[in-house]
């Protein structure tokens, strides 16, 4: 026989659960032992709800940090009204609901946005090492990447000049590379069409793959 109507309990008219992750039925295990009025009786029943916790992440329910970890969670699910004794330090509600400090993230403008803010970290590299071989290859890596980076972002084709006034401008006059010549640019865009057909084909072979029968 089905229970009436009245009878029912609807989420709308339950209270709001602290830690939704448990469910409804531990967050009404931490209720009862906090109606508990006998102490030891309350202690026990607080070490159950633990070991009940615990079981549901077994391979970390012996890790110290992890037990700490529970016990903070129990009395944040009786709203710190749970008077029992814990073997870890009680984490305060004040410690909990502080708001962290607020993080410092770079504020960086580059100038030429499409070359990104690694470009110039590499050239404050490149001009602290010794004139040499390894520089060389390293300022001619630079320009070769910045070529790229300005076809991906701008257009079709770039003159190399360009490039090397950027290059000699960000590196404030250090890295001079007029004269050389870099990779084509036909070359870069063609390995990115042929990056575009690789993807395109993967996701066209996903596509064509999917709902067949696997034996």
């Amino acid at each position: 026989m089905n229970p009436p109507v009245e009878t029912l309990e609807y989420n709308t008219e339950r209270s709001k659960l602290i830690i939704p992750e448990y469910g409804r039925h531990f967050q009404k295990m931490v209720d009862y032992a906090v109606s508990i009025e006998d102490e030891e009786e309350r202690n026990r029943i607080a070490q159950a709800i633990i070991s009940v916790m615990g079981n549901i992440q077994p391979h970390l329910r012996d890790v110290p940090d992890f037990q700490h970890k529970l016990w903070d969670q129990l009395f944040i699910m009786s709203d710190f009204k749970l008077d029992v004794k814990s073997p870890f330090p009680i984490t305060s509600q004040e410690t909990l609901q502080k708001r962290p400090d607020p993080l410092e993230y770079p504020q960086n403008h580059p100038k030429y946005r499409f070359y990104g803010n690694n470009i110039k970290r590499m050239i404050d590299v490149a001009v602290k090492w010794e004139k040499g071989d390894m520089r060389d290859g390293l300022e001619y890596t630079i320009a070769n990447h910045m070529k790229k980076c300005y076809l991906n972002w701008n257009k079709d084709t770039v003159d190399d000049k360009a490039i090397f006034d950027h290059l000699y401008e960000l590196s404030d006059g250090q890295i001079d590379l007029s004269g050389e010549n870099l990779t084509d640019s036909g070359q870069f865009l063609k390995n990115k069409v042929s990056k575009s057909n690789r993807s395109s084909s993967k996701k066209n072979s996903r596509n064509n793959n999917r709902g067949k029968k696997r034996y």
